[in-house]
């Protein structure tokens, strides 16, 4: 029988793998409406990070069971359940608790997804991608031919961004924090790509030909946040969703009075507590579309399962990646 191991915190520390292992537990007793699910892959996001470290704007109660989203595949309905298949690829409902091998999760809010498409991407839908989607939708109003700036461009958000974008026949502009991160940009279809530097807002000029940019997507903070700005035309707005660098937000008066710029957060777990599920569902829907035929990916460094979570943990956590870490649960 196979073992069942999930990746369990009593105790959130700096050193986010000191406080996480693999455990074991037994086969779950499925009640109604209950669907036992095997986890075929679930990423690492920073956010994932930041609640080993305490740092996240949500955290669960302790002891918890690390991951917020992945996919898997039915394998018991519990007595009376109406839900997918045994045997059907799903989307496993945010915040379930991934790193496992396997979770019990209400039947009612698995989403079915294309068995054939690529479970290793599929894994990295419910954040990264409608994050990107809703960034280049809700906060500006973009017409095909327009530019849009984002720095982290990266990172996993902002590969979907470059996608998403060209898709929607936008142009970007992406800044990077350093050199050995623009040719991976560039071939994520990144058309503008320049590190970041006191002189970016005259670079973007010149490598846009002085076009009107009205929205930038900012995932740095600090005074990576003014540089930004300081691209971005008259009345624009910049949109904050992270802080690689650490720092709060910084805009100077020149930016906020004189060119009226707008400053705004964006947090997808506040989406999702407010929006209603059948518009979760058909963003989800539309998003796993687009990865199950290759027009929307993102790289993948490395793949660990289970029972090497601390090594995994620890190879998200490290500043310098080319890509996704992922865990892939054994099943053998």
């Amino acid at each position: 029988m196979t073992t069942m191991l999930k990746a369990q915190y009593s105790e959130r520390g700096p050193v986010p793998q000191n406080v996480i292992e693999a455990v074991p537990f037994a086969r779950p007793v499925l009640t109604q409406g209950q669907a036992l699910v095997a986890v075929l892959a679930a990423p690492i996001n920073p956010s994932d990070v930041l609640t080993l470290t305490g740092q996240y704007g949500m955290l669960p109660p302790l002891p918890a069971v690390g991951g917020s989203e992945g996919v898997g595949r039915v394998i018991e309905l519990g007595p009376d359940t109406q839900g997918p298949a045994v045997g059907q690829t799903v989307l496993l409902p945010v915040g379930a608790g991934t790193w496992a091998t396997h979770v019990v999760v209400p039947a009612a809010r698995l989403i079915p997804l294309p068995n054939e498409a690529d479970p290793k991407q599929l894994a990295m839908l419910t954040v990264n991608p409608p994050t990107a989607s809703l960034l280049l939708s809700d906060f500006a109003n973009l017409q095909p031919g327009d530019w849009v700036i984002q720095n982290g461009a990266n990172s996993g958000v902002g590969s979907y961004v470059v996608q998403l974008a060209k898709l929607r026949g936008l142009r970007t502009v992406n800044v990077v924090r350093r050199e050995s991160a623009v040719t991976g940009v560039q071939a994520q279809g990144g058309e503008v790509v320049l590190v970041d530097g006191d002189d970016l807002a005259e670079r973007v000029k010149a490598a846009t030909g002085g076009a009107a940019i009205k929205l930038g997507i900012d995932a740095v903070g600090g005074t990576a946040s003014m540089r930004l700005a300081a691209s971005l035309a008259e009345g624009a707005t910049i949109v904050n969703y992270g802080a690689l660098s650490g720092e709060p937000c910084i805009l100077s008066p020149r930016e906020l009075v004189f060119q009226d710029i707008t400053l705004r957060g964006f947090w997808l777990a506040r989406w999702f507590r407010t929006t209603p599920q059948p518009q979760q569902f058909a963003l989800l829907t539309e998003l796993a579309g687009l990865i199950a035929v290759g027009k929307l990916s993102t790289p993948i460094q490395a793949t660990y399962d289970v029972a090497q979570i601390k090594e995994a943990v620890a190879a998200a956590a490290a500043s310098e990646r080319q890509g996704k870490i992922l865990i892939t649960p054994s099943h053998a």
